[in-house]
């Protein structure tokens, strides 16, 4: 295929915008939570595969957290099994965590392992009970009516919250020269294991890490102020106070919460972007626009 003089310059431009950012970020963590669209469409599947590839050619560490919803859903279906929610999280039975396990730590895991690999990378796949990787406890979860004087407690199962990630794990991946790539499994004191939110399990290795980003892939655009124009960066006393007025609401807040957690523990900066958009990794990490919100303790 022949280049023109112009698609020559542009893809210049392009690796010079980018020099400063690969020199800056060199060495350093960058956790991704791959979720959504990115994880269910195939072009975006493999933009996403290339990007992981190309960070750690270039001297980034990137570590992949993936959810799974969707493909866990689809599997009760089909064994009639119905799924049930309370606060977004599914209900998880001994019966549902067998599914979990398989689909997540089975099948989801292995084919992003493998959608690395093809494109040139050397990924290992990982659920939290390997080498208890991520320590977990069962979730409580309260309800409150305006029938009761005390919070009513609801068993959801074996849905968990993370206690301590076990990083050592992570240090032997990385200085091998391989991408982890990890399910939001982890394992109680007992040896059970637990479904936990893919964004919690991100949030906190990235914690654990020291990491430079936690990068969370979503449906959205990213935070939009109350007109909705998009907000590229903020800091996290910003959010807080989008949060605080009502503009930031709903479904996202978990997810929010989970970023300005991470910061708090150390993290440079969380980024909140679409991957509705090929390559979305790539374009939030190493050019001057982005494709979402970044989210930091400072300006």
């Amino acid at each position: 295929m022949t280049v023109t003089r112009d698609e020559a310059l542009n893809v210049a431009k392009v690796l010079t915008e980018a020099l400063p950012y690969i020199q800056s970020f060199a060495g350093r963590t960058i956790v991704i939570k791959y979720g959504g669209n990115a994880m269910t469409e195939q072009t975006l599947k493999q933009s996403f595969a290339k990007d992981i590839v190309l960070m750690k050619l270039v001297g980034l560490n990137p570590v992949v957290v993936h959810g799974g919803g969707p493909q866990i859903g689809d599997l009760l279906a089909q064994l009639g099994i119905q799924s049930h929610f309370v606060d977004g999280m599914r209900v998880t039975d001994s019966a549902t965590m067998d599914i979990v396990e398989m689909v997540l730590g089975g099948q989801v895991n292995k084919e992003i392992v493998s959608l690395i690999n093809r494109n040139g990378g050397r990924a290992i796949g990982l659920t939290g009970k390997d080498a208890s990787l991520i320590e977990a406890k069962k979730m409580v979860v309260e309800k409150m009516t305006e029938a009761l004087s005390t919070p009513e407690i609801i068993d959801i199962g074996h849905v968990g919250e993370v206690t301590k990630i076990n990083r050592e794990v992570l240090d032997i991946a990385t200085n091998s020269n391989l991408i982890p790539v990890i399910a939001p499994i982890g394992t109680g004191p007992e040896g059970e294991s637990f479904n936990i939110n893919a964004d919690l399990v991100a949030g906190a290795i990235a914690s654990a890490l020291g990491a430079e980003k936690l990068i969370l892939l979503t449906n959205i655009e990213g935070i939009q102020d109350a007109s909705g124009t998009l907000l590229s960066t903020l800091t996290a006393a910003e959010v807080t106070t989008l949060i605080d007025e009502g503009t930031i609401s709903g479904g996202m807040l978990p997810k929010i919460q989970c970023a300005l957690e991470a910061v708090a523990n150390g993290v440079t900066s969380a980024h909140i972007i679409d991957g509705r958009v090929a390559h979305a990794v790539l374009l939030e990490v190493l050019t001057n626009e982005g494709v979402g919100t970044k989210i930091a303790s400072n300006p």
